[in-house]
């Protein structure tokens, strides 16, 4: 791939969250708040730290993605449609019968995708597995692997950060979206994270955190980890749920939901809402332009 410019990075995140709002107001069901607010993660991913190939999505020297929080898929997709895996018309196909974009990634459904996923947490181990055999294979490639700060709710991760940080696996960087919702409320106050800093470096991990919104924070954090050779990497994405759609933002209603699917107190009308969010991303996009000027 062709690394884009700091600039177009930001368009790209853009774009990508314009994507999902069409895909899910078409869907009519799915995900909102995880898949905005990780756009810029998945742009700098695609677009300048990892190495792969749309033309070759099984080219031996690729770097592997795990999607562990399998249900912000819509992210996966539009990120991966924008690359050029496959038409960015077939977007607005999510989770109709007989498409290839499932609810969840599906491994062999669309060009692209490493692992099938669903069950939290098991894309933790399978990001391992992977790591692991690539370094007994000899290979440089890296594996990078994303996770929702309520998936680590889930004691499978624990085992699989264990294991990873037993064996050292350094071309492993788990990225963990900390927008601090999950879907029947605040992280907190289901299931306090905090010390999570600390929590993963007495699991033998070099912690990172960064501002999940900073394109520039994201690839430096990815370019860290590249030059730590002792034990594997988190980089913590601190985030925003929502990012780009005011009404969205920072609310864990929106955690399962599509805009135009219901009322949501604080929201518009829910016939407004898919309009709303395109006129907000748009709006966005002309704050960037305005940033590079």
């Amino acid at each position: 791939m062709i690394k884009l410019t700091l600039e177009e990075l930001k368009y790209k995140a853009n774009d990508i969250r314009k994507d999902i709002i069409e895909m899910l107001l078409e869907a009519k069901s799915g995900h909102s708040a995880g898949p905005l607010d990780m756009a810029d993660v998945f742009a700098a991913l695609y677009f300048y730290v990892m190495n792969h190939d749309p033309k070759n999505p099984q080219w031996a020297e690729r770097d592997r993605f795990v999607l562990s929080a399998g249900h912000i898929a819509p992210v996966l997709y539009a990120t991966l449609a924008e690359a050029g895996y496959f038409p960015k018309e077939e977007l607005k196909t999510l989770r109709k019968l007989g498409t290839r974009l499932h609810g969840h990634p599906h491994r062999g459904a669309l060009p692209g995708i490493e692992t099938s996923s669903g069950p939290l947490a098991q894309g933790t181990s399978q990001a391992i597995g992977m790591a692991l055999a690539l370094r007994m294979d000899h290979s440089r490639s890296r594996v990078f692997c994303v996770t929702g700060d309520g998936e680590l709710n889930e004691g499978q991760c624990w085992e699989a950060f264990m294991f990873a940080g037993k064996n050292k696996l350094h071309n492993l960087t788990f990225i963990v979206d900390r927008n601090n919702i999950q879907i029947d409320g605040y992280t907190e106050d289901v299931m306090p994270l905090e010390p999570l800093r600390d929590k993963f470096e007495a699991f033998n991990f070099h912690v990172i955190e960064v501002d999940g919104h900073n394109v520039r924070a994201i690839i430096d954090a990815c370019n860290e980890a590249k030059a730590v050779f002792e034990k594997p990497t988190v980089i913590i994405a601190h985030t925003i749920a929502g990012k780009g759609v005011d009404f969205m933002e920072g609310r864990f209603e929106w955690h399962g939901i599509p805009p135009g699917a219901q009322d949501v107190s604080g929201a518009p009308d829910k016939k407004e809402q898919g309009r709303i969010a395109i006129e907000e991303i748009r709006t966005l996009r002309g704050q960037i332009k305005g940033e590079h000027e």
